[in-house]
């Protein structure tokens, strides 16, 4: 396993980091529970390769993700500190509620302290108006800090790249969460810039949430000498970075653990100069992919309630970089309503023209909508 300096920290921490958010379950409704058969030898097999990050927070895996890792880690009995990072959603703006969640999280891990903990999920606006407080969410953090409830004060980051800067900048946190991938790159400069300023870095997302679990031709053929699956391509590529010190990977099988952990114990996984061939190549496939949309939210909302935007960001998964097996998986849920991003099928277009009248590019949206629901939909 390699290891890489977390920060100002003085931490040596695992390049593979264990995410605790897919971990098996099993039984169904009020029954269902995690499968500790499954789930602590998997923890465990992460820990014997090397790993020593592990990453939970209180709504994983039904809430019952925060339980499992305290159970594993109380059943881990070899030498070797193993560094815990869980969440705070911050509800609200009481300081009492935020440490109340903060209890709930130490006893369900059956620790006395928490080693990185997060603001979860922050946005630039949230953060500044904590910052006006006199008494909230941020001095209860500073407060618990000292009473060593917490070793280290971390934030996950969801926002526009533009505003991470900021948050950094206010020098309260020692690390950051932020997702990074192939198909993502619009933090990479940030990644840089935290680095820069002394932040432990942790990605999550290395694989698109799974996205680049699928298989894709054009992907796995990035470098014609170095052919390798997606998934593979996906975790090398954001652990090549310099600036990234742990790539966060949400694992439910044993198998999953083994081959990342391979991934991570491989030293120069990718040159300077396959780094950039890989760059310039899906930057052309990102241009390629603009011609069918740009994400500009122009044409929203549509008065029938579909997502357009977001329906051909799936088809460009499909169309430009071969992944569609996920897209057919994720269109579908996307228009039954069982995904995280909602619409209305494509079927419900009226043919109104309004989104064609506010489109930048003048794209022909109706004609696009069709393709889309043809290529992806399935009974």
């Amino acid at each position: 396993m390699l290891f890489n300096n977390f920060g100002k920290t003085g931490i040596k921490m695992s390049a593979l980091g264990f995410g605790a958010m897919r971990l098996p379950m099993r039984g169904e409704g009020d029954k269902k529970e995690i499968d500790d058969d499954l789930a602590i030898p998997m923890m465990h097999r992460a820990f014997e390769l090397g790993v020593n990050y592990i990453d939970t927070a209180p709504y994983y895996n039904d809430k019952l993700s925060e339980g499992a890792v305290g159970r594993a880690l109380k059943s881990w009995t070899k030498p070797g500190k193993i560094y815990v990072s869980t969440k705070n959603p911050i509800e609200n703006d009481s300081p009492d509620d935020w440490m109340k969640r903060l209890e709930t999280s130490l006893k369900n891990l059956n620790l006395d302290s928490i080693d990185f903990y997060h603001f979860w999920g922050i946005n630039l606006k949230g953060y500044q108006h904590w910052e006006t407080l006199s008494n909230g969410p941020l001095q209860a953090a500073e407060r618990a800090k000292s009473e060593g409830l917490i070793k280290h004060l971390s934030f996950s980051f969801h926002d526009d790249a533009k505003n991470l800067p900021e948050i950094i900048n206010g020098g309260r946190f020692e690390s950051v969460l932020v997702q990074y991938n192939l198909l993502d790159r619009s933090n990479e400069d940030n990644l840089a810039y935290a680095k820069e300023r002394g932040l432990g870095v942790v990605v999550m997302g290395p694989v698109g949430g799974g996205k680049l679990g699928a298989p894709s031709d054009l992907i796995s053929s990035l470098l014609k000498n170095k052919p390798a699956g997606t998934a593979e391509m996906a975790m090398r590529f954001v652990l090549a970075n310099p600036n990234v010190d742990i790539s966060l990977s949400g694992m439910s099988h044993i198998s999953h653990v083994d081959e990342n952990a391979a991934i991570a114990s491989r030293d120069a996984n990718l040159s300077d100069a396959e780094i950039a061939q890989i760059k310039k190549i899906m930057q052309e496939n990102k241009k390629l992919a603009e011609l069918y949309c740009t994400s500009c939210d122009y044409c929203k909302p549509c008065p029938a309630d579909i997502n357009i935007p977001h329906l051909f960001g799936i088809m460009n998964t499909h169309r430009v970089y071969g992944l569609t097996e996920h897209a057919v998986g994720d269109y579908n849920a996307t228009i039954r309503g069982n995904a995280w991003h909602k619409s209305a099928s494509p079927v419900a277009c009226t043919k109104c023209g309004v989104c064609e009248e506010k489109c930048p590019q003048k794209l022909p949206i109706i004609k696009q909508l069709e393709e889309t629901h043809a290529e992806l939909y399935r009974d």
